[in-house]
């Protein structure tokens, strides 16, 4: 005669230790889904940021070149034009170039958005815990 082996039908205790250990593997693996979402979107919003530093940076040499424009012009004697179309054209390569770097930084601000998977995933964490998946 062959005897079955003996199944054990597991207690309360046990089901609540799983169900503890089941919910903490679901939280910790919840809050690695939103930083590895959040690591993207502040990577974007750094560039974005480097960016916009760049361009204040380049705004500042700008006003430096203007003003030594300007004050050559107060200083003209007739001699010398050419070096103060110089200057404003460098001044205006500075502008042009400050402003593609904004336009370039708020493309990359608006790549910075929430972490919508883990925000998603974390709303169905309640009716999962009252057993309606």
């Amino acid at each position: 005669m062959a005897t079955e082996p003996l199944r054990e039908e597991p207690t309360i205790g046990r089901l609540i230790k799983d169900a503890q250990t089941d919910i903490s593997t679901l939280i910790r693996k919840e809050i690695q889904l939103a930083k590895s979402e959040l690591k993207v979107s502040v990577t974007a919003g750094g560039v974005g940021l480097g960016l916009v530093a760049a361009a204040g940076f380049l705004l500042v040499l700008a006003i430096i070149m203007l003003s030594v424009a300007i004050a050559y012009f107060i200083n003209w004697n007739g001699k010398g034009l050419d070096l103060h179309w110089a200057f404003l054209i460098v001044f205006a390569f500075y502008v042009l170039l400050a402003g593609l770097l904004v336009f370039l930084a708020i493309r990359s601000f608006k790549k910075v958005k929430a972490p919508e998977r883990a925000i998603e995933q974390g709303s169905k964490i309640p009716a999962a815990l009252k057993g309606q998946a």
